[in-house]
């Protein structure tokens, strides 16, 4: 079977990629060859050589020595990066990758609505709130940049979610209300699509695992999973093996303490038409938890 060529030209990742196949079959080399002696598996040059994958520095380095390319590897992964990356934060060049890749995505939202199922008005707002000095271009290049990541939530390939969200995230006017009454819809009639399944945390749980920021855990079906952990200005990505394991579990108690998809969706809707009408939505009131759930058998 005739193997299917890279175009270089559609990217700087791909050209970066199509250079570096050639390069190492000049040399003779298989990818297992050319992989040993670094802290990377075949599969990671190969999704490199496929514009799939950004080459760390360190691998770019380690690539250079064994093929003898004078460093031209390592000076130009900081060109693939900037490329990956643009209209997104630095940190977040490995997870934009990785959620390509992904079979499964559980997501801790304890402050706003995740952005992929973000829109144009809500992003403004969040980045306004965040850099609220930048200029007007580079505010732009981000809103695009995460609307083209709606395929995440949208798209019928895309990874199956498990998306938790703070109750306070519906009772947060971020926007005017008939703004977030669209944006809460939009939430609403993307979840019906069943691609993803929400769950609120109602505010007055009480303590959980996750009084912390955003929480991402993504399963793949040819690598062990990763957490990713995000904070307002930094991002990270675990993936010690206990430590992933770790936050599995703390994911799963956070989930048995949210209520029920079906009861969320209702609150997500109930938030919506409550903006809609002019009013500010109420969050749950003590007690009032166990009302909102399915009795259980």
């Amino acid at each position: 079977m005739r193997r299917k060529d890279i175009d270089g030209s559609e990217s700087v990742p791909g050209f970066y990629g199509k250079e570096l196949r050639w390069k190492r079959e000049q040399a003779g080399l298989t990818l297992q060859q050319l992989a040993e002696g670094s802290f990377y598996g075949l599969s990671h040059l190969s999704e490199i050589e496929r514009g799939q994958r950004r080459m760390p520095p360190d691998l770019a380095e380690h690539v250079d020595r064994v093929l003898k390319t004078d460093g031209f590897f390592a000076r130009r992964c900081e060109e693939v990066r900037k490329a990956k990356v643009r209209g997104h934060a630095d940190y977040y060049a490995e997870v934009l990758e990785l959620e390509e890749r992904a079979q499964d995505i559980e997501e801790w939202m304890p402050d706003v609505i995740p952005g992929p199922l973000q829109l144009e008005p809500y992003i403004r707002a969040v980045i306004h709130a965040t850099y609220p000095s930048e200029p007007a271009e580079q505010t732009a290049e981000k809103v695009s940049a995460r609307r083209e990541r709606a395929w995440l939530f949208e798209d019928s390939g895309s990874p199956e979610t498990w998306l938790v969200m703070s109750e306070l995230v519906l009772l947060r006017p971020i926007l005017g209300a008939d703004e977030m009454a669209e944006q809460l819809a939009h939430v609403v009639e993307v979840a019906q699509r069943r691609r993803f399944i929400p769950q609120i945390l109602p505010w007055n749980v009480g303590a959980h695992p996750f009084t912390m920021g955003t929480t991402r855990l993504l399963t793949f079906n040819d690598a062990p999973p990763i957490m990713y952990t995000e904070g307002m200005y930094s991002g990270q990505v675990i993936d010690d093996p206990s430590t992933v394991r770790q936050y599995a579990k703390a994911y799963d108690r956070l989930r048995a303490a949210a209520l029920p998809s079906d009861v969320s969706l209702k609150m997500i809707e109930r938030a919506a038409e409550d903006y809609r009408n002019g009013k500010r939505p109420r969050g749950l009131e003590p007690g009032q938890v166990a009302q909102e759930q399915p009795q259980q058998r």
